[in-house]
C-alpha cells in the first residue's frame, strides 16, 4: 500500500513481489489521467499477483468489492455462457439458429449460425424498437418481451466496406441470451447461469442484472464527455494532458471510423433503449437490474480476474472445472480476420471473443494500437475503458475497471498499458528464474 500525498490519493491493495512496477504505473496513472475511482486486478498461475483499487475523489465507499459497469467487457461472460452449452454437446457454433429457435427464421435469418452471431456478423448490429428497460428483467425476458421483437426483426447488414462484420454493441447479448435460455435445460437466462455455475462458485463478483443487496456495492461510471476529452487532447504531454491521446490522433481515428459506424445503424433507426439520450442511462437502476449481457455486466476487477484466471487455465481453477476442456477448446477456435468499423481489424473466434496477435510492417497503426502490448489475449473490453482479458499461453488474467468513461480512447489503450506491464514483469520474472 502506497499514498501519493501530493494529490491525497491513496492506492490500496496488494502486488506481489516481481510486480512492483505494475503498481508504480497504476499510482502515476491515477495521478496524472483524469480518473475518478478504478480497480486493477491481475492473476497469474491461479494466483493474484496484482490487486490494488482508488479513488481520486477519496470515495471511502470505494473498495475492491465494489461493482462497476463494464459495458461490452460482458460479451466475454456472454460468450462463456454459450460455451458451457456447446461444452454439455447442447449447442454447436456451426449451427443455425433456428435450430434451436425456429421462430428466429422470420424476414431472412433462417441460414444464420451461432459463430455469424458471435462474431458479429447476424446483420442484426441494431434494431428498428427501443427495448423498454422493463422488458430487460428476468421474468419479462422469459415472458418473451424481448425474443418476439428479434423474432420479428429483419436482416440487414449495412457496413460500407461490404463485409458482414458490423459492432452489435447491444444487440449480441439480446440474441445470445434468447438462444441460451431456450437450449439451457433449466431455462435459465444467462444472468442466471453465471450466478449458478461461474460467479457463485467462484466467488467472484461478476454479474448481470443486480439484486437489491448488490445495488448498495454500485459505484457510477461518468462519462468525461466529447468536449472536455478533446479540450484535454490538445495539450501536450509536458503541460499536463490527462487522457492518452492527442488532437491529431483522435481526429484521425474518429474520420475513419465514426461514418462506419454511424452506417451501420439503419438511417433514422430508434435508440436501443427507451428514452435513451446520453451515457446517464447506464447508470439507472433499472437498466443495472435488467439482463442486457453485452452492456451492464456489473463487476467488480477482482471478480472478473478471477473468471479471467479461470479462462486462461483452460476452463479450471483451484481444481474445479467450471468449462470443459472440448467447450473452451472450441470457444477459442477460427479466429477469423475481418475488417469492423471502418478501420478497425478484429480476429474474433466462432465462441466470440477476439484474438490478439502480433502485428508487422504490413499492419496499420490501428492495428498496432490495437494488439500490441496485448498479444497473445483473448477476450474483449468495455467503453470508456475497462478491459477483461485472459492469456492462456502465460496464464494470466486480466481486469481493469474505471469508473471515468474516455470514450475517445477507442482501444481502451490506457489500460492496455498495464496489460504490456505485466507482460515485461512476467517475462524478467521468467529470464531470471533461467539465469
Amino acid at each position: 500500500m502506497s499514498t501519493n500525498t501530493t494529490q491525497h490519493i491513496e492506492i490500496k491493495g496488494t502486488v506481489a513481489p516481481g510486480f512492483e512496477p505494475v503498481q508504480q504505473l497504476f499510482e502515476s496513472q491515477m495521478r496524472t489521467l483524469a480518473e475518478r475511482s478504478a480497480q486493477l486486478c491481475v492473476y497469474h498461475r491461479g494466483e493474484a499477483v496484482v490487486d490494488l483499487w482508488a479513488s481520486v475523489e477519496n470515495d471511502i465507499s470505494f473498495s475492491s468489492d465494489s461493482l462497476i459497469n463494464v459495458f461490452s467487457s460482458g460479451k466475454s461472460l456472454e460468450a462463456i455462457a454459450m460455451a458451457w452449452l456447446v461444452g454439455k454437446g447442447l449447442l454447436s457454433y456451426d449451427s443455425e439458429i433456428t435450430r434451436y429457435w425456429p421462430e428466429f427464421g422470420a424476414q431472412g435469418k433462417d441460414k444464420l449460425t451461432v459463430a455469424d452471431l458471435m462474431r458479429h456478423e447476424a446483420g442484426l448490429a441494431s434494431f428498428d424498437t427501443s427495448i423498454d428497460m422493463e422488458d430487460l428483467f428476468t421474468k419479462q425476458i422469459k415472458q418473451n418481451a424481448v425474443g418476439q421483437i428479434i423474432e420479428g426483426h429483419a436482416l440487414a447488414y449495412t457496413s460500407s466496406n461490404g463485409g458482414k462484420r458490423e459492432y452489435h454493441a447491444l444487440t449480441r447479448g439480446w440474441i445470445a441470451n434468447e438462444v441460451f435460455r431456450r437450449v439451457d435445460p433449466a431455462g435459465r437466462t444467462i444472468g442466471e447461469f453465471l450466478r449458478e455455475e461461474i460467479s457463485g462458485p467462484l466467488g467472484a463478483d461478476v454479474t448481470i442484472g443486480v439484486n437489491e443487496d448488490e445495488r448498495v456495492r454500485m459505484s457510477k461510471v461518468h462519462d468525461l464527455g466529447f468536449g472536455r476529452q478533446l479540450w484535454l487532447s490538445m495539450r501536450p504531454k509536458f503541460m499536463g494532458r490527462r487522457i492518452v491521446h492527442n488532437i491529431f490522433q483522435i481526429l484521425g481515428r474518429l474520420v475513419r471510423i465514426v461514418p462506419s459506424m454511424a452506417k451501420s445503424r439503419k438511417a433514422g433507426a430508434p435508440p436501443p433503449l427507451v428514452g435513451m439520450k446520453n451515457l446517464e442511462i447506464f447508470n439507472e437502476p433499472n437498466f443495472a437490474k435488467g439482463e442486457t449481457p453485452s452492456a451492464n455486466a456489473t463487476c467488480s476487477a477482482l471478480g472478473l480476474g478471477r473468471v479471467a484466471a479461470m479462462m486462461a487455465a483452460r476452463g479450471s481453477l483451484a481444481g474445479r472445472e467450471y468449462l470443459s476442456e472440448s467447450a473452451w477448446k472450441a470457444m477459442h477456435e477460427h479466429p477469423l480476420k475481418a475488417n469492423m468499423g471502418g478501420m478497425l481489424i478484429t480476429r474474433f473466434t466462432q465462441g466470440g471473443v477476439d484474438c490478439f496477435t502480433p502485428t508487422d510492417a504490413q499492419s496499420t497503426q490501428a492495428e498496432r494500437d490495437f494488439n500490441e502490448g496485448r498479444e497473445g489475449f483473448y477476450g474483449w473490453m468495455g467503453l470508456g475503458g475497462s478491459i477483461f482479458q485472459w492469456h492462456p499461453g502465460l496464464d494470466i488474467g486480466f481486469a481493469f475497471v474505471p469508473t471515468s468513461l474516455h470514450t475517445l480512447d477507442l482501444f481502451n489503450e490506457r489500460g492496455k498499458r498495464y496489460q504490456g506491464e505485466v507482460l515485461k514483469c512476467i517475462a524478467k520474472i521468467a529470464q531470471e528464474h533461467a539465469d
